[in-house]
């Protein structure tokens, strides 16, 4: 297995010369921890603003907002397909 197999670039439409990777080899229950995380968090922020009365924001910062939160969302989907792809070679 070389590097380039190992390390998958997290999805992102940031740059061109991906810069984070996802170790896809590192223990499942590592990778799983990462996804958790950032897709708690996420959640969390989310169900506190769908909890509130009322929200007075304009476009553009909504637009921010939601790139805000698709980043840590799009890198638990990113750890959650290593996941997924790891257990289904382990069926295979």
């Amino acid at each position: 297995m070389t590097s380039s197999d190992r390390y998958m670039p997290i999805t992102g439409p940031d740059c061109t010369i991906p810069t984070l990777l996802i170790d896809t080899q590192a223990p499942l229950d590592a990778l799983h921890d990462a996804a958790v995380f950032r897709i708690r968090a996420v959640t969390q922020v989310l169900e506190n603003l769908a909890l509130r009365d009322e929200i007075n924001s304009d476009t553009v910062v909504l637009k921010d907002f939601a790139l805000l939160l698709s980043i840590p969302l799009r890198d638990g989907c990113d750890l959650l397909d290593v996941i997924g792809r790891r257990l289904r070679a382990r069926m295979s």
